[in-house]
């Protein structure tokens, strides 16, 4: 069944495959990106079932333009998928204060815009399903990924949350960890990379940079399948509202579910018996 799906962050990475893909199979896609001309000569050029808008996330008026141009050309929208964002990567001290607010801006605070936007015309409809990019970055903490870390634990328990406040509009949301994809996320327009400025971590930080950047493009995981997935989970009645993407994030994410476990009964001396208790002194 064809669907109206609104992608944001269509004009790089897994945007485009994603806009590519449901294309594809006959879906009509609302393609959005800061550049929209940069947007549609990604993807071919004009087509019947493609609206490309501008849409920076950060932007909650770019929102509400955009949604509002995808109800006036196709009538509806069926899914919402949030995947624009970008990377700050580097040690704690090194991040700017400035720097840590751009990235929850970008990944926390835009897909909550767009989403913000959307919703009114999901419930009116009593029909949605809201996909939100996180990454395996949102449940394990990393070296070098404090602020995206940050903005993806956020992205998480956001849209836990989400989920009660829309289910009785019949209104879905699912949330995606993705492990490492050939994504562009590590190329420059996408990551910010720190500069050396505490000595303590200048070794460690020219290595790391190094050791991301030879990274780039050879990341196990392919962006085509990926986006094909999550159109197989837009299409469910009854969609995950969790999906751990790419092998190497479902072994992170099991050994840390088994961590998690383990720490809860290493607290439970401690921490069980902290409620009030009449008899205490």
């Amino acid at each position: 069944m064809s669907k109206v799906i609104l992608v944001t962050g269509a004009g790089r990475g897994l945007g485009t495959d994603i806009a590519r893909e449901a294309l594809a199979v006959g879906h009509q896609v609302v393609a959005t990106g800061r550049r929209p001309e940069e947007v549609e000569k990604t993807l071919g050029g004009p087509q019947d079932n493609l609206l490309v808008t501008k849409l920076d996330v950060t932007s909650l008026e770019d929102a509400e333009a955009a949604a509002q141009a995808a109800v006036d050309r196709f009538g509806r929208i069926d899914v919402l998928v949030n995947n624009a964002g970008n990377f700050f990567a580097g040690y704690f001290e090194e991040i700017t204060p400035a720097q840590m607010r751009r990235q929850i801006e970008t990944n926390l605070f835009g897909p909550m815009n767009v989403t913000r936007a959307v919703l009114p015309i999901l419930r009116k409809q009593r029909a949605g399903h809201i996909i939100t990019l996180s990454s395996s970055a949102g449940l394990i903490g990393q070296e070098f990924c404090v602020a995206y870390a940050a903005s993806k634990f956020g992205v998480e328990g956001w849209m836990e949350s989400l989920r009660y406040d829309v289910e009785p509009y019949n209104i879905h949301t699912t949330v995606v960890e993705p492990g490492f994809f050939r994504t562009e996320l590590l190329v420059d327009g996408s990551t910010i990379w720190p500069e050396p400025t505490i000595d303590d971590y200048a070794e460690r930080t020219t290595a790391t940079v190094a050791a991301w950047k030879s990274m780039n493009g050879r990341q196990t995981g392919d962006p085509a399948k990926l986006a094909r997935a999550l159109l197989t989970i837009a299409g469910q009645d009854k969609p995950l509202q969790r999906f751990v993407a790419g092998a190497d994030a479902i072994e992170g994410v099991t050994a840390k579910a088994q961590e998690l476990l383990a720490q809860a009964e290493a607290s439970r001396e401690l921490g069980g018996n902290l409620g009030y208790n009449d008899t205490a002194a």
